[in-house]
């Protein structure tokens, strides 16, 4: 390519920092928002291939680097944009100011890292994993040059959804003679050796991998022939780390080795178990590590990057701003996921966030969440108990002294930990706790107090209390205008969980015009496809069976459906929840046949109907 070169009239291309057997990565700047970003140009398919294969796969492209695009997540490289430009497929990403693990290794002189910053490393990429597999993604190339870490510690994963890619255009490795198309060899799980179907342990045992070679200086089975190799990893049990490095701790040996093992059973279930094992075993104390290598005594078990951040404004989709400085082009998402709380409603009550793309994690244990799948601000467990709705803010008093901000992180913590426990009456008051003492010392309008107030609103619905849930969410949504803009994706998501707890009022008129006007903005803001936008819309469908009028609420399940079964694939869990949607309008049009074809073709029962609506 040339030197500079203008794309799509937006993008140019500076220099080039990268090049692998899929292409370029050129350094660029984006003119339309003064912004500099990573393009990464993919080579043309190869000549033999005819026309129709070229189209399924620039097809193919856009659906992949639209699920790439869909991850939200601090540990996840953010795509901007996509296209295709006088041939030439290009996906347009933050530019990263760090280095992949591969380089790190290599300054190094392949002498391993720290114990500290290895236990580290491990920890963020098990919690990218965890969000990103939870979406239904599998990497299926992780490898050290995937896995960047910046300066400020924060580590990302690369090149989610184009691995595969490189398969169907032909510049993955292959064996000699084979005519097998392979992944990075060193890296690569039994079961993809073996063509066999992969899920997200494949993801867990390349993580082992690399986890294995950054703790020792080299990977498990470093032998010089590709196919031996292939066959280490299929039939030969890696050396215990701890022969190769004594000063290794020995849960992480352990932990290293299950990873590893050859059979995806006999691994850790998910990388939520890993990061748990992580949790349960503490910090890394120097004693163990180095000096400096670890958190000392009394520090919470957070990562390290999170002992000086201060949260900003966070990019979202391609609307994302410039970092606050250096060539970061914004860090967006959640920097930690836990698994989905289980929704105690029936099937066919209303859920705000979308059927099974609900999702739940601490908001603010160190940054507000950008755009992960939205949690349900309505969802109700009956009881109740002691706890406010807004919390009152203000300088500390006579006396008072701020709450430290680490102590109150850990307090965010428990809280969600409470509720993850079922336990919302003790988990509303201590988030009415953390917002109060975030408010004291960081300002009432600061994302982190903002934050603590989201999840005081998604718990008072747990408690069944909508109408003093519906009071946070409004001073919440008029506080993040403030601070972050009208049309600001957490600005967003507070008016969705006013529109939420409007219809668990049974307001349902007033719900469908709240979630009407989210839905239009969050179009212009965000995109038609985008997951918000997705879920307002199901939003409307909600209100609208809920007032009865189930024909135009038929026209917005069925577009959620197509759309999410275009954009994740047939068989994804939001795509099967989409379609369950739409079955069960059509039944209340009294359609069944059509509602139990949608079901044979989607593999979902028939849900039990009720009088009300959804």
């Amino acid at each position: 390519m040339a030197e500079t070169r203008l794309i799509q009239g937006r993008y140019r291309l500076d220099d080039v920092i990268g090049r692998g057997g899929m292409g370029e990565v050129w350094r660029a700047t984006d003119e339309a928002l003064g912004r500099r970003v990573a393009v990464k140009c993919l080579k043309a398919p190869a000549p033999q291939h005819d026309r129709e294969f070229v189209r399924a796969l620039r097809e193919r492209f856009r659906r992949e680097a639209r699920v790439a695009a869909a991850l939200q997540h601090r540990g996840v490289t953010v795509v901007h944009d996509f296209g295709d430009w006088d041939g030439v497929l290009y996906l347009v990403m933050e530019l990263l100011d760090g280095h992949d693990l591969s380089r790190l290794l290599e300054r190094n002189d392949h002498r391993p890292l720290p114990v500290g910053e290895v236990v580290d490393i491990a920890d963020q990429v098990a919690d990218a994993l965890a969000h990103t597999h939870t979406q239904g993604v599998v990497h299926r190339d992780l490898k050290p040059a995937n896995i960047v870490r910046l300066a400020d510690g924060t580590v990302k994963i690369c090149d989610f959804g184009i691995a595969r890619l490189g398969a169907d255009i032909g510049f993955t490795s292959r064996l000699s003679g084979s005519g097998v198309a392979m992944g990075t060899p060193h890296y690569m799980s039994p079961e993809q050796i073996g063509g066999e179907p992969m899920d997200h342990r494949s993801d867990l045992y390349s993580l082992g991998c690399v986890l294995y070679e950054i703790a020792t200086g080299a990977p498990p089975f470093a032998q010089e022939d590709t196919w031996g190799i292939l066959v280490g990893h299929r039939d030969t049990a890696p050396r215990p780390l701890r022969e190769l490095r004594p000063g290794l701790p020995v849960f992480f040996e352990r932990l290293v080795l299950d990873l590893l093992a050859k059979d995806p059973d006999d691994r850790p279930a998910d990388a939520l178990e890993l990061r748990r094992r992580i949790a349960e075993a503490g910090p890394v104390g120097p004693e163990r590590a180095g000096p400096g290598a670890g958190p000392g005594p009394g520090e919470p078990p957070l990562p390290s990057w999170t002992r000086s951040m201060v949260t900003g404004i966070k990019a979202v989709g391609t609307r994302s701003p410039a970092g606050p400085s250096g060539p970061v082009a914004g860090l967006t998402g959640a920097w930690t996921t836990a698994a989905p709380v289980p929704d105690p409603r029936p099937a066919d009550e209303p859920r705000g966030a979308g059927g099974s793309c609900a999702a739940e994690g601490p908001r603010g244990a160190g940054g507000s969440a950008a755009v992960p799948p939205e949690p349900d601000p309505g969802a109700a467990v009956p009881g109740g108990g002691p706890g406010a709705g807004a919390v009152p803010s203000g300088p500390p008093g006579p006396g008072e002294r701020p709450e430290d901000p680490a102590a109150l992180t850990a307090r965010f913590r428990d809280a969600y930990a409470l509720g993850r426990a079922g336990r919302w009456a003790e988990a509303l008051e201590a988030y009415g706790t953390v917002a109060a003492g975030r408010a004291r010392a960081l300002g009432p309008d600061h994302p982190d107090t903002l934050d603590a107030h989201y999840e005081t609103g998604i718990a008072l619905g747990r408690l069944d209390r909508p109408a003093e849930a519906l009071e946070v969410y409004r001073e919440l949504a008029a506080a993040r205008a403030r601070a972050l803009g009208p049309e600001h994706a957490e600005t967003l998501r507070a008016r969705h969980g006013v529109g939420v707890n409007l219809g668990r009022l049974a307001r349902w008129p007033e719900a469908l015009a709240e979630a009407r006007a989210v839905c239009a903005t969050r179009t212009r803001a965000l995109g038609p496809e985008h997951p918000d936008t997705l879920v307002s819309r199901r939003e409307i469908a909600v209100a609208l069976g809920w007032l009865g009028r189930w024909t135009p609420a038929l026209d917005h399940y069925r577009y959620v459906a197509d759309t999410r079964e275009r954009l994740l694939g047939p068989r994804h869990p939001d795509t099967l929840a989409a379609r369950d949607d739409e079955a069960h309008c059509l039944d209340r049009l009294g359609r069944s046949a059509e509602a139990a074809g949608i079901r044979d073709r989607s593999g979902t029962p028939r849900r039990a109907c009720r009088t009300g609506g959804r």
